[in-house]
């Protein structure tokens, strides 16, 4: 019995039980559509982080106060001078710009509107580092700086709150904790990322932030950004920076009292929980295409009990046991590869409408359903059948003919 021969028998023989087919073709279906929808969000998941995290900006360096793996006795914290110490070019050549930040969260309010958000406290350098662009407006200057000016940036979040719209709002006076500020500009939106939505936000000076928002003592700033000249120098300036804050504040490797992370860390952070999620998720999914696989088993197990005399007759006139054998795999493996196709498309549309409705709720996440997925899932669910499918053939192939020809 050649291939295709064996494929139309096993079509006629599928066909004279429709029902009982499906029902085993729906088992593969859920199965395989519940992988590829796993993995489809779990892969959307992970490029929709890393895509935030990447846009923060560019060849980031941050550096935080505090040792987040080891305690650290009369940690000092990070100020004003350390940030300047890290913009001088001979002792960070890799570095490209600084930007020391402090942060908190206040009340803003405009006529009888008020928005709940957080105040960053920034220099003019914060604009490049962050790769920031402007709706409408102009960026926070020295000028603003040195004169505490009270002004502030708003997030297009804050300003859909505060006044219903995003343009038109420059030059209007808002109020943030009880003090009037004069609206600078509208920053672009730059969405979510791994840490709040970046929307949701204003941005002042930072010596009036220093002075009248969130106060700090000694200089002190809570962050700071670095970017590095290109992201072939980020671990260089990374080193660089370590070396200054360690001869400042008097220090030794092991016992720092700050934390350097990279944009590169946050990424690779992110990627290892995403894929462990996908992973996790694709497993509890592949669990119910195992289901589907014992489903075959059972159909074929019956099939072979309903089929008996016709296998008996079969071997009487001359079949062999590869011919017998070969028939029940075809059978077996083709109810999982058609649940497998029409499982892969409703998989699709599942990612798909999960999409939709994530956009649908102010969160831009797209599934990605990649060509390996498609591979696998195909692949696994022919497996599936092939494996639940031996035993049954295996059964039916060594059956004697004459036991068969007997058997009511």
């Amino acid at each position: 019995m050649n291939i295709f021969q064996a494929f139309i028998e096993a079509i006629e023989s599928l066909s004279a039980n429709k029902l009982r087919s499906a029902l085993t073709i729906l088992g593969i279906v859920i199965g395989v559509a519940a992988v590829i929808a796993m993995l489809s969000v779990g892969q959307g998941a992970q490029n929709t982080i890393t895509g935030s995290i990447s846009g923060i900006g560019s060849n980031l360096v941050f550096v935080f106060s505090g040792n987040f793996t080891e305690e650290v006795r009369n940690p000092k914290p990070l100020t004003l001078a350390d940030a300047q110490a890290m913009q001088d070019e001979f002792l960070a050549p890799s570095v490209l710009s600084v930007a020391p930040i402090i942060s908190g969260d206040i009340e803003a309010t405009f006529g009888g509107e008020r928005a709940r958000t957080s105040a960053t406290g920034i220099t003019p350098e914060y604009e490049t580092v962050r790769n920031y662009s402007l709706l409408e407006g102009e960026f926070i200057s020295n000028d603003h700086l040195i004169g505490k000016a009270s002004v502030v940036l708003l997030g297009v979040d804050v300003a859909d709150k505060l006044f219903g719209r995003r343009d038109g709002v420059t030059g209007e006076t808002i109020r943030i904790e009880g003090q009037p500020f004069r609206v600078l500009g509208v920053l672009a939106p730059k969405g979510g990322s791994s840490f709040q939505s970046e929307d949701d936000v204003v941005l002042v000076p930072f010596t009036t932030a220093q002075s009248r928002l969130i106060r700090r003592t000694r200089e002190r700033v809570d962050s700071i950004l670095v970017q590095a000249v290109s992201a072939d120098q980020v671990a260089q300036a990374s080193q660089e920076i370590a070396d200054i804050l360690r001869t400042r504040h008097r220090t030794e490797v092991g016992y720092d009292d700050f934390t350097i992370f990279t944009q590169q860390d946050f990424v690779a952070t992110a990627q290892t929980i995403t894929g462990v999620l996908t992973i996790f998720l694709g497993g509890i999914a592949a669990i119910s295409l195992l289901v589907g696989g014992i489903g075959i088993m059972n159909i074929m197990l019956v099939s072979v009990t309903e089929r008996t005399r016709e296998i008996g007759l079969r071997k009487a006139i001359g079949a062999r046991r590869r011919d017998i054998l070969i028939q029940f795999l075809t059978e077996s493996s083709l109810l999982s590869l058609l649940g497998g196709v029409i499982g892969i498309g409703l998989g699709w549309l599942i990612g798909y409408i999960v999409g939709r409705v994530a956009a649908a709720s102010g969160t831009p996440f797209t599934p990605v359903i990649g060509l390996d997925s498609i591979l696998l899932a195909t692949i696994f669910s022919t497996a599936v059948g092939l494996f639940f499918g031996i035993y049954p053939a295996n059964r039916a192939a060594g059956l004697e003919p004459v036991e068969a020809l007997r058997y009511e």
